[in-house]
């Protein structure tokens, strides 16, 4: 009796091995096979979510075959608890095996969006706003003018609104600190935020990153004598926070010599120094410029008509140039007129 017992026991744990080992090995044969996938696609992992409702979707989405394989073999190498939040391009005949293994290593679908330098706040908030990309939303309340770096930021499906803008808060805030620390010895600033508004202004008033530079050493040179800086887009700022003029009939204008005689807090030609906040968000070259200036005598410029500008050091050349893009705007007048 004993010899049968000990047999069949025996029997027992070699037939238990035995079914052991053929499950293992079909296991194996079914997470490494090629799935049913026909066209690359996108998935996502959303978050919160769990392995048996990726594993489901997975199977929806033509992905699996048999949403239990994945859950089996993620039990068994201990990552049912490993997926990362985001959205995976999946491959054709990916298998179950290679399907976890990208949604364990995170290897997520990047975005771009490109946020162009001298927007104000409210619209760099609209732009975010209107991006079905990023999740939640935004922050209340809104970030200060001028505190957002623009430039073009990566992000991820799981990124949020608020999120993505405390990223663009710190990269404006550490630019801004670097460059105060370097910066040029003597400026007419006594914080980071009055050059953050320095910056803002040159970034609105330069015909192109090339003129950063000497449109900074034109403000910076007024300051310094005790004039006014005598900027148009800081009125405009102060008129209807910068957003683009328009007249009666929707078509945009230039400002108003009412506008332009109007005292506000923006309105650098009845006030002296710097307005009270910046007028936009500026980039970096307007931040470095702004902060380490060129040293000219330069306190005057005018638009050239041809997408630069003309910088003087004295009012009787500064009226030259002037009287010079009068002209140059009456032949194009005439020019089109005569077309």
């Amino acid at each position: 009796m004993l010899k049968a017992l000990g047999a069949l026991f025996t029997f027992a744990i070699l037939a238990a091995i035995s079914g052991a080992g053929f499950g293992y090995v079909w296991l194996r044969g079914e997470v490494t096979s090629p799935g049913p996938l026909a066209e690359e696609t996108v998935f996502r992992v959303a978050p919160g979510e769990n392995l048996n409702s990726v594993a489901s979707r997975a199977q929806d989405a033509g992905i699996l075959a048999d949403p239990l394989v994945l859950r089996l073999h993620a039990r068994l190498t201990g990552q049912e608890t490993a997926l990362k939040i985001g959205e995976y391009p999946v491959p054709v005949g990916i298998s179950p095996e290679g399907f976890l293994d990208l949604l364990v290593e995170g290897d997520v679908v990047q975005h771009t969006i490109t946020l162009p330098e001298g927007l104000t706040t409210a619209q760099i908030l609209q732009r975010i706003a209107s991006d079905s990309r990023l999740e939640g939303a935004l922050p209340d309340p809104p970030p200060e003018e001028g505190s957002l770096l623009p430039e073009t930021y990566a992000f991820t499906a799981a990124t949020t609104k608020a999120d993505f803008i405390a990223r663009l808060q710190a990269a404006q805030a550490a630019r801004l600190a670097a460059l105060w620390d370097a910066r040029a010895p003597g400026l007419p600033y006594e914080t980071p935020e009055e050059a953050l508004i320095m910056a803002s202004i040159v970034q609105k008033e330069a015909g192109g990153a090339g003129e950063y530079g000497n449109v900074a050493s034109v403000f910076i040179n007024r300051l310094e004598r005790g004039m006014k800086l005598e900027t148009d887009v800081a009125v405009h700022y102060g008129v209807n926070g910068g957003a683009p003029l328009r007249n009666a009939r929707g078509e945009r204008r230039t400002l108003y010599r009412s506008e332009l005689d109007r005292d506000t807090p923006y309105n650098t030609y009845t006030r002296e120094g710097l307005p009270p906040t910046p007028i936009c968000n500026p980039g970096e070259g307007a931040l470095e410029a702004a902060l380490n200036p060129p040293d000219t005598d330069f306190i005057f410029f005018v638009a050239d008509g041809r997408g630069g500008s003309v910088f003087t050091t004295n009012y009787s050349d500064h009226q030259r140039a002037v009287a010079a893009y009068r002209a140059y705007e009456r032949a194009e007048i005439a020019r089109e007129r005569g077309n």
